[in-house]
């Protein structure tokens, strides 16, 4: 199993900036692939990013150009750095990990935009 475990969420004016840190921790190795989610209040889990074990990187068009996800190996840390925020990106982030046999998510962190 991995454990996620995201930091980095918080109150931020529109126009601001935030990095989201995705901690994980156990069968790391096996984790083939990494995504970050959103869910906004009444809202559907949304996918923002991803990157592979391979450094391949995917974005939602929405947030391409604004959001970019990375990782450091040597702190098993993978990382959201949003910039120009908007109230619209409220919402609590998610990682999310796929070891090939099963997936597994972090509790999520919270993202407040105010306009």
């Amino acid at each position: 199993h991995v454990q996620l475990v995201e930091s980095g969420g918080g109150l931020v004016q529109a126009g601001g900036s935030l990095r989201l840190s995705c901690a994980a921790s156990g069968d790391v190795f096996r984790i083939n692939y990494m995504g970050w989610y959103r869910q906004a209040p009444g809202k559907r889990r949304e996918f923002l990013a991803s990157i592979t074990t391979g450094g391949t990187t995917n974005y939602w068009d929405s947030v391409k150009g604004r959001f970019t996800i990375s990782r450091d190996n040597a702190k098993n840390t993978w990382y959201l750095q949003m910039n120009s925020l908007k109230p619209e990106d409220t919402a609590v982030y998610y990682c999310r990990s796929d070891e090939g046999y099963r997936e597994d998510w972090g509790q999520g962190t919270q993202v407040t935009v105010s306009s």
